[in-house]
């Protein structure tokens, strides 16, 4: 599938998001790229884009149950305490199919904005607290060809809309006490 009918494929499209920024007030500053798959491949190509730069991890639980975890990117995560503190029990990667249909984005575009394609609300969102301490943060706008910048208070106005408030989760705590056990 070309980029293009890759985008026309989902629900939501970059425009549109940038739209429901605007009617939401809020202010976001965009750069295009070329398309990036990895952490290491988005340090590549962000020249300098100051602030907070993140990993997304859709998880899945055996229950079916979801969340999208939205964290530094070079922090490390420990599935088994993650899923413990989320009280998800065993969690592990939700699939290509299951993000594409609950979601509506591709791998390697995984975004706390793509909770606008998750009108039933099937997808908890979990944001590491310390991410409110960078500003701004910047994500991608759906598709992994563009990096978008956003404040914190503006990332969470955002998801309130999308009826998405976070939950927060203190991972630094977490990281710490799986280090101690």
């Amino acid at each position: 599938m070309s980029e293009s009918e890759q985008e026309t494929a989902l629900p939501t499209k970059p425009e549109q998001l940038f739209d429901c920024f605007r009617e939401l007030g809020i202010e976001t500053r965009t750069i295009e790229h070329a398309p990036v798959f990895t952490v290491e491949e988005a340090k590549s190509v962000r020249d300098d884009l100051p602030g907070g730069h993140s990993k997304n991890l859709f998880l899945r639980n055996k229950k079916g149950q979801m969340w999208l975890v939205t964290c530094f990117e070079d922090r490390k995560i420990d599935l088994k305490a993650l899923g413990a503190a989320l009280g998800a029990g065993r969690v592990s990667f939700g699939s290509p199919d299951r993000l594409r249909t609950h979601l509506g984005v591709e791998p390697g575009a995984v975004t706390p904005f793509a909770v606008i394609n998750d009108r039933d609300s099937n997808v908890t969102f979990v944001l590491d607290q310390g991410m409110l301490e960078a500003d701004p943060l910047n994500f991608h706008p759906l598709v992994n060809r563009m990096t978008t910048a956003i404040a914190p208070q503006d990332l969470i106005k955002f998801l309130e809309a999308q009826n998405h408030a976070p939950a927060f989760l203190d991972l630094d705590a977490l990281e710490s006490a799986a280090q101690e056990s």
